[in-house]
């Protein structure tokens, strides 16, 4: 298993419609064959910048996600609210904690 942390900054304006969408898309998502968890997280300081953490059984699950007409279409409404260059990490996680 793997974990994608994808960071996105958006206009200000547009942050009701990034989680309007987020939030039309999250079950969908999170029950994508391979993905094992998702969540999304706002930066405290700077209250544009968003994350998202998954966790995915293996790449090719992931790379089937990104391929797919859901992800296209979550992408597509995304994209343009975006006030920055978004970054993204593909991690192994070697350990947790509870």
């Amino acid at each position: 298993m793997f974990v994608r942390i994808v960071k996105m900054g958006f206009q200000e304006d547009k942050i009701e419609e990034f989680l309007a969408n987020f939030e039309e898309n999250k079950e969908k998502i999170r029950n994508f064959e391979g993905c094992k968890f998702l969540e999304l997280y706002r930066d405290k300081d700077n209250t544009t910048r968003f994350f998202t953490y998954s966790y995915w059984e293996d790449e090719n699950s992931l790379e089937n996600y990104r391929n797919s007409d859901l992800f296209k279409g979550v992408w597509a409404k995304t994209k343009v609210l975006f006030n920055e260059k978004p970054e993204a990490w593909s991690v192994d996680k070697l350990a947790t904690l509870e």
